[in-house]
């Protein structure tokens, strides 16, 4: 902060020097122009007082006796003058210039005819015959003998005595002006500094405390809001958002890593017990050898063989979630009649529908189009659902796979419903991550939690999502669609 007041200040000062640089110029030439025009205008009529006084022109020819006498004694009286007799082109015939050369041989017309014609009222300069590109003030007039054009005579108001002591004084008078002008300057540049630091510098004093906060473990400390809509305003919103986001992502990344833990704990859990089962039934088949009987071998080997369906089972899982996360399922579609698809995998679990006395019924339309998807994933979704609706299902339950035409949607949907004690509201939300079950202890469930995230998954890759409808209490439908082969993109 101490080195924006700094900066800030001394940019103030160097530009308030360069106003009182550019002041002081424009004052100066200001100055000049105006003593210039008064001198001018006061002394008009010096020329016309010439011709007056004395002739300039004897018989055609120049009268240098009695133009010498008259010249001298103007100068005499203002030796800031300087007289020059002209011809009717501009080339000078005679002249009266004190210790100064006369560099120019001719004089441009055009200054003196615009003075003339305005009868010295407006601020005209012309040739300074003693410099090749200085221009100075002057008063001339026109001199006629007998209605002939003879010459002008050209008086110059400011000689070079003159512009000597005009430079040198100013010279002094810039020191003092320079001066002065640079300690007020300064004094105001660091007085306005001041103010304008504390002013410009009050929010910017909010986001460095802020940030300084943020940083050192304040995750929630924010800039307040800003009305204005300057730069420092536009700062403040966008560190907002991006402690927003940055928070997002820090309690992203927790849930990520309470996601591993448990994962990793469902894991070991789900792989454990048929590790230990398939351990057990081998340790005891070494260790009776010959005097266990083929019953109990053939006992222990389905037990093994069960335990070793699990593993593979819950790796599969894994391993089709995996890719269906990461995007390297590819779809294969084709024409698929649902029908069949849902009566097929009706009669897959209809044995295990019947040992716990469930009803397994199917209310699927006979005319329903073909849809547009892939076979494998499909079944694997159709299955899923119907799985996890018979597991859930208590005895004696139903479960009623339907399949109809959405004329809303117009898409094939399907639903897959079972009857028991529904989901919790809670649960809800949660349903279709990865490893959760809903009491799954207390319904002695079997099942890593996967079945769900897959279908999840599955659906998402053909342009469809699952829906749930439970009251908590006696039931709980899944539902999803899809797109006929005749409306599919």
């Amino acid at each position: 902060m101490r080195s924006l007041y700094w900066k800030i200040s001394l940019a103030f000062t160097l530009v308030l020097l360069v106003i009182a640089f550019s002041y002081m110029l424009i004052t100066t030439q200001a100055a000049k122009n105006y003593f210039m025009h008064t001198t001018q205008k006061l002394n008009a009529s010096v020329a016309d007082y010439l011709v007056e006084e004395v002739s300039p022109f004897k018989n055609g020819k120049v009268n240098e006796e009695a133009l010498g006498t008259i010249m001298h004694s103007m100068m005499a009286v203002n030796p800031g003058i300087e007289v020059f007799l002209l011809n009717p082109s501009g080339e000078i015939l005679s002249y009266v210039v004190l210790d100064s050369k006369v560099k120019l041989k001719r004089v441009n017309l055009d200054p003196i005819k615009q003075f003339i014609a305005s009868s010295g009222e407006h601020f005209i300069v012309g040739d300074d015959p003693r410099s090749t590109d200085y221009k100075t003030i002057f008063s001339a007039t026109e001199i006629y003998e007998e209605d002939k054009l003879l010459g002008y005579v050209y008086i110059t108001l400011a000689s070079e005595k003159y512009e000597e002591i005009a430079s040198s004084l100013l010279g002094s008078y810039w020191l003092k002006l320079t001066f002065n002008s640079f300690v007020i300057a300064l004094i105001v540049a660091l007085l306005i500094g001041l103010v304008l630091t504390i002013l410009l510098t009050r929010n910017l004093r909010k986001i460095v405390k802020t940030v300084n906060q943020f940083k050192e473990g304040n995750l929630k400390a924010r800039i307040p809001a800003m009305k204005s809509q300057s730069e420092l305003a536009m700062l403040a919103s966008t560190f907002n958002q991006m402690a927003d986001s940055i928070l997002h992502n820090m309690e992203s990344l927790q849930n990520v890593d309470n996601l591993r833990r448990e994962l990793i704990a469902n894991v070991s859990h789900d792989l454990r017990s048929p590790l230990a089962i398939i351990n057990g039934y081998v340790e005891t088949l070494m260790l009776k050898g010959d005097r266990i009987t083929s019953e109990e071998r053939n006992e222990y080997l389905k037990i093994i063989n069960s335990s070793t369906d699990k593993l593979t089972k819950l790796v599969a899982d894994l391993f089709e979630l995996s890719k269906l996360e990461s995007g390297q399922m590819q779809l294969k579609l084709e024409p698929l009649k649902i029908q069949e698809l849902l009566y097929d995998s009706c009669l897959k679990y209809e044995l295990l529908a019947k040992t716990k006395n469930i009803t397994l019924q199917a209310e699927i339309s006979e005319s329903l189009p073909s849809v547009k998807a892939d076979l494998y994933l499909i079944d694997r979704v159709v299955q899923n659902l119907i799985d996890n609706a018979v597991k859930y299902a208590p005895e004696n339950g139903s479960v009623v796979l339907k399949a109809y035409y959405c004329n809303t949607s117009h898409r094939v949907c399907v639903s897959i419903k079972n009857s028991g004690d529904g989901i919790p509201e809670k649960d809800l939300s949660a349903i279709f991550d990865r490893y959760y079950m809903v009491d799954k202890e207390k319904n002695k469930i079997e099942g890593a939690g996967l079945g769900l995230a897959i279908v999840k998954k599955i659906l998402e890759i053909h342009d469809s999502e699952i829906k749930i409808i439970s009251d908590s209490s006696s039931f709980t439908e899944f539902v999803f669609e899809l797109n006929p082969q005749l409306h599919f993109n």
